[in-house]
């Protein structure tokens, strides 16, 4: 095979590559899907986009915006992961923040491993290959483990993971309550004004959190607002063991914590918590012999372990997708029997527009799943230049 053209080829490589780390970034710190409940009772004119939220790969958060019109006058936009929070539970389904708590508590070290397997894609010399994903998957296996096992650790997390897990819980960390107050937002914006003009408080959502959303900006002080609630359950006995700040005990924590806000029912939480516990320690060895059989797969080129560089990644859209739908499906089929009305275990959309009683339900694609599908074309053509130069080689 002609050098020019090899060198070529591993050229074109590497530069695709690195554009497909680049957009890697962005999609993490991108909303991938959407979903709005509309109603009656959410007239178009304050909720233009309906109830709506943004999933992201750390979280899920608000997507409603301030409104700003004549008649209706915002000074922050409703906390919509609340309201559907709100509405969902009539039914028996448990709050968002119940769903996918490993992939959003994993999703920086995910997001991270993938980038250095399209590393080791890039590199053509297998030693130098090996060399470089065995240093930078040593260097990720210790930040896992001193995220989610050492103290102190959870303030290694993303601080949008810390902002969606502060957020999720509806309270204001230093309140004199013992347990977060539940309040159903409604119509925000003609019926809050005619209450108000009638001498009527509206508490809202939106309202008692303001000014802890203003301060919760810094990760640290969010990270202090969920010990500070840590430390009022230990008080109360929902907890045993002290605060240690590792991620594995704010995580199963505040998921035993979201699956209880509103259904006190131990009975059916405690296994599931149980069951996260297990699941955390399965995703850390499961990564973790991942990345020593990547690296045992780097010594050559070519094989089904050097090609999983590059088809891992690729397949990033169909993986958010599988995993997202099942998730619905969870929520859907796994109703707690004190929901307000009682409903046969349903799918909820995956893609498009549905019905759920009163509310029309809305579910697609955002921004950073369309930038998924782009990212998977061109890993998709340097898969190939690759392959090409491997053939020439031969």
């Amino acid at each position: 095979m002609n050098a020019v053209t090899s060198t070529k080829q591993t050229i074109i490589v590497a530069a695709l590559g690195v554009v497909a780390l680049g957009l890697m970034v962005v999609i993490f710190y991108s909303p991938i899907w959407w979903v709005s409940l509309t109603a009656p009772n959410y007239p178009e004119e304050a909720f233009p986009d309906g109830v709506r939220i943004h999933f992201h790969m750390n979280g899920v958060f608000n997507g409603c915006q301030k409104v700003n019109k004549a008649e209706i006058q915002e000074d922050v936009a409703l906390d919509c992961v609340h309201e559907m929070d709100t509405i969902n539970h009539y039914v028996g389904m448990y709050p968002i923040a119940a769903g996918g708590p490993v992939e959003r508590g994993f999703g920086q070290f995910l997001m991270t491993f993938m980038g250095i397997m399209l590393v080791g894609f890039i590199c053509v010399r297998p030693k130098l290959r090996m060399a470089i994903m065995g240093v930078a998957f040593a260097g990720l296996l210790a930040w896992m483990y001193l995220t989610i096992y050492a103290e102190d650790g959870f303030a290694l997390q993303s601080a949008g993971y810390v902002e969606a897990m502060v957020t999720s819980l509806d309270q204001e960390a230093g309140a004199e309550q013992e347990e977060p107050e539940i309040v159903i937002g409604g119509i925000v914006g003609v019926l809050k004004k005619s209450l108000e003009d009638s001498g009527v408080v509206v508490d809202l959502p939106s309202d008692k959190t303001a000014s802890a959303k203003a301060a919760v900006s810094d990760k640290q002080h969010m990270i202090e607002q969920l010990k500070l609630t840590y430390e009022k359950d230990l008080e109360h006995g929902r907890v045993t063991e002290p605060w240690n700040g590792s991620s594995f005990q704010v995580m199963t924590w505040h998921y035993g914590k979201s699956l209880g806000r509103y259904f006190n029912n131990p009975e059916e939480i405690v296994p599931m918590v149980a069951n996260l516990k297990i699941a955390l320690h399965v995703a850390f060895a499961g990564l973790a012999g991942a990345m020593l059989l990547l690296v045992f797969g780097a010594r050559k080129n070519g094989g089904i372990l050097y090609w999983l560089l590059v088809l891992v990644p690729m397949a990033l859209p169909l993986f958010f997708i599988i995993d997202y739908a099942a998730w619905l499906w969870w929520y859907g089929h796994t109703l707690n029997a004190m929901g307000a009305f009682a409903v046969k275990p349903f799918m909820p959309t995956v893609f498009g527009d549905g019905k759920v009683a009163q509310f029309a339900t809305h579910s697609y694609p955002y921004i950073g799943f369309f930038i998924m599908l782009l990212l998977s074309p061109i890993l998709a053509v340097a898969a190939l230049v690759r392959k090409r130069q491997f053939k020439d080689a031969e």
